[in-house]
């Protein structure tokens, strides 16, 4: 069975560099021609792809939103409980190492969308945690709804901030890393719900 990863489409080209453009120089400090350059087009040939780079924008934070969701279902259909927190934790944090930019993207950017973009990335995202809190409630059945979900965030926070580490304060390589963000999530649920069932017998 073939392991090669398909090329990325031209459209794809082109979403991955405005994102590390953007990510680099923000929105307003990268113009068309840049993009362009850095996939080897005109700028004006860009338009046969995207209105323009608000239509660029607009995909990408969509797009992962809805990237993230659709895989958090997809590993659902396949475990349960303990496994599916693993699971998702693992998902979540190959985003965060490898979709920096759209981290650093999302930060500093979503509220240029168009409101109704901007709604769609905050629907996606309420039921991407929702997803998240319905197996920590499950791994964790001491954890109140609320307590639940602030856990998540949390953890969300936690994990996202991976972007904004500077190259000595990071772990060498990708492996190492990524085990200790995990051993940090698991143990950021563990924490929460001690601290809920110390409360809970107080």
């Amino acid at each position: 069975m073939s392991t090669e990863v398909p090329a990325l489409t031209r459209r794809e080209q082109i979403l991955r560099e405005a994102a590390r453009l953007f990510a680099e120089r923000g929105f307003h400090g990268v113009g068309v021609d840049e993009i362009g350059a850095a996939v080897g087009i005109s700028g004006p040939g860009l338009y046969r792809h995207f209105p323009g780079k608000d239509a660029m924008l607009a995909e990408l934070l969509v797009g992962i939103s809805e990237r993230l969701l659709a895989a958090g279902r997809h590993r659902a259909a396949d475990a349960s409980g303990e496994a599916l927190l693993d699971a998702l934790i693992e998902g979540h944090i190959d985003f965060a190492l490898d979709d920096r930019p759209l981290i650093i993207l999302h930060d500093r950017e979503l509220d240029r969308l168009r409101d109704e973009d901007r709604k769609l990335v905050r629907q996606l995202q309420r039921q991407y945690v929702e997803q998240w809190v319905a197996v920590v409630r499950e791994v964790y059945p001491g954890l109140g709804d609320a307590e639940a979900r602030t856990a998540v965030h949390a953890v969300f926070g936690l994990l996202n901030s991976t972007p904004h580490l500077s190259p000595r304060a990071s772990l060498p390589g990708r492996d190492a890393t990524a085990l200790l963000l995990h051993r940090l999530a698991r143990g950021a649920f563990a924490a929460a719900a001690a601290g809920a069932t110390a409360a809970g017998g107080s």
